[in-house]
């Protein structure tokens, strides 16, 4: 990184797709300021004036230059700090691969991973049924590899260790083992949150379960 970059995250501690952005920016060590965002408040102006598309975290503004949406904010760190710890894969059809399974995450897995969590009842049901059902799907994914980048930590391990480290809060809520269902992607992530950067990024899981119930209350859920 030159001397002249600027590298400002508009975050919020609590969000999973914000995770993403901050463990991209560790696995390269790139150093940056961190302007933290209230979510159950009103957007900050500054907020407003990077994304006034989409008006939500995580934006990571380079050299003032506003980047949106996290998976393309990793893809973007990536590419600009290519010579530092490479996490999408070299060869053009693994790389498709793991964009494909961020994309299913995102679409098929975080959506119902909200209802564990937010609802009751037949739709908390139902929101676990589908969760437990795309992670498995997912889990197929990982093979014999320690990591869905293969033998080292990647792109698609970053897109869905921010979820991992939601686990606590799901079966708490849920009542129900992840661990019993999964047992090769809870392994995966024990296994990631060895890595240095990793835990050194992240709140710890219960600390995650702390700021949903609050993140609850404030909203009166």
């Amino acid at each position: 990184m030159a001397n002249t970059d600027h590298i400002v995250l508009l975050d919020s501690l609590g969000s999973p797709f914000g995770m993403r952005v901050r463990l991209a920016l560790a696995a390269k060590g790139i150093e940056y300021q961190i302007e933290e965002e209230d979510q159950t408040q009103s957007k900050s102006s500054l907020l407003l004036k990077v994304n006034p598309v989409h008006k939500k975290i995580p934006v990571l503004i380079h050299n003032g230059k506003p980047i949106c949406e996290s998976l393309i904010i990793v893809e973007y760190i990536d590419e600009v700090w290519k010579d530092r710890c490479p996490l999408l894969p070299a060869d053009p059809y693994q790389r498709a691969k793991a964009k494909f399974w961020a994309d299913f995450i995102d679409k098929m897995v975080h959506p119902p991973s909200d209802k564990v969590w937010a609802a009751n009842g037949e739709e908390q049901e139902a929101g676990k049924k589908e969760f437990i059902d795309g992670i498995k799907l997912l889990e197929g994914e990982l093979k014999s590899n320690p990591y869905f980048g293969g033998e080292t930590l990647g792109f698609l391990d970053i897109a869905f260790l921010p979820l991992y480290y939601r686990f606590h809060t799901f079966e708490t809520f849920g009542k129900f083992s992840i661990e019993a269902e999964c047992p090769k992607l809870v392994a995966w992530g024990k296994r990631c949150m060895e890595e240095e950067f990793v835990y050194a990024s992240l709140p710890h899981p219960h600390k995650i379960y702390d700021l949903v119930v609050q993140y609850k209350k404030k909203l009166g859920i």
